[in-house]
C-alpha cells in the first residue's frame, strides 16, 4: 500500500492539540525533556535541559540534547530516545548535504523516510530543527510542523515553555535568549522530568526572515 508523503504543517492552536493527541497516543510526544525554539528579533535559540530519566529515575543531569548541525547553520533539538534521536539527526545531515542546505526539503525528505521505512518508523524520538528561515518540528508520522509565532517546543515540558514563550515574547525589552531562558526555568519548575541545566545555541537571523 502507497504510504502518505510528508505533510507541512502550521503548528497552530488546532493543529497542535490535534497532532499532541496523535503523538501522545503512539509514545512520540510525551518523552522526558523539554526542547525550546524561540524566534526573536533578528536570533533563533534552541534551548534544552541535560535530565535524562528512566522511569521515575534521574540517570543523567547532564546530557547534551541541543547542536549544530550542517556546518553550524542549523540548529537541531531532540526529545525521547538518545539513540533513535541520533540516528535521526545522521540523516537529517544526509539529507541537509543531499539538498544543499536546504532545510525544508531536507525534512521533509527526513518525514517521508521516517514514516515509509520499516527500520526508521521504529525509532521514538521527536526532533526539533531551525536555521535562518525556519524553526521545523519533524515527527515519525510524516509530519513536518512549522510554528506560528515563531516559538515551538517539544517533550514532557513542552505545554510550561511554550505557554511562558509565548507570553513572554510580547515583552519588547526581553531578547530571544532571555526569553528562552526564562521559560525553561518556568519548566524546570514545573515538570519533574526537567531540570535547569541547560545547553543553548544560537544562530543570528535576518529581521525580514525573523518576522515571515
Amino acid at each position: 500500500m502507497r504510504q502518505p508523503a510528508a505533510a507541512v504543517l502550521p503548528f497552530g492552536k488546532s493543529a497542535e492539540s490535534k497532532r499532541m493527541h496523535s503523538s501522545a497516543s503512539s509514545g512520540l510526544e510525551m518523552h522526558g525533556t523539554t526542547i525550546l525554539c524561540v524566534r526573536k528579533n533578528g536570533k533563533v535559540v534552541m534551548m534544552g535541559d541535560g535530565q535524562v530519566s528512566q522511569g521515575d529515575m534521574v540517570v543523567k543531569p547532564n546530557a547534551t540534547k541541543v547542536r549544530k548541525l550542517g556546518d553550524g547553520r542549523v540548529l537541531a533539538g531532540y526529545a525521547g530516545s538518545t539513540a533513535d534521536a541520533l540516528t535521526l539527526m545522521e540523516r537529517l545531515e544526509g539529507k541537509l548535504e543531499e539538498h544543499e542546505g536546504q532545510l525544508m526539503n531536507a525534512c521533509v525528505a527526513l518525514a517521508k523516510d521516517w514514516r515509509t521505512d520499516k527500520y526508521l518508523r521504529r525509532l521514538e524520538a521527536v526532533v526539533l530543527v531551525a536555521d535562518s528561515k525556519f524553526s521545523l518540528k519533524v515527527t515519525g508520522l510524516g509530519d513536518v510542523l512549522a510554528p506560528n509565532g515563531g516559538v515551538i517546543a517539544v517533550g514532557s515540558g513542552q505545554p510550561y515553555a511554550l505557554a511562558a514563550a509565548r507570553a513572554l515574547s510580547g515583552q519588547e525589552d526581553l531578547s530571544a535568549e532571555e526569553v528562552a531562558r526564562k521559560s525553561m526555568e518556568i519548566a524546570s519548575e514545573l515538570c519533574v522530568y526537567t531540570n535547569n541545566h541547560f545547553t543553548m545555541h544560537s544562530l543570528d537571523v535576518e529581521e525580514e526572515e525573523s518576522e515571515a
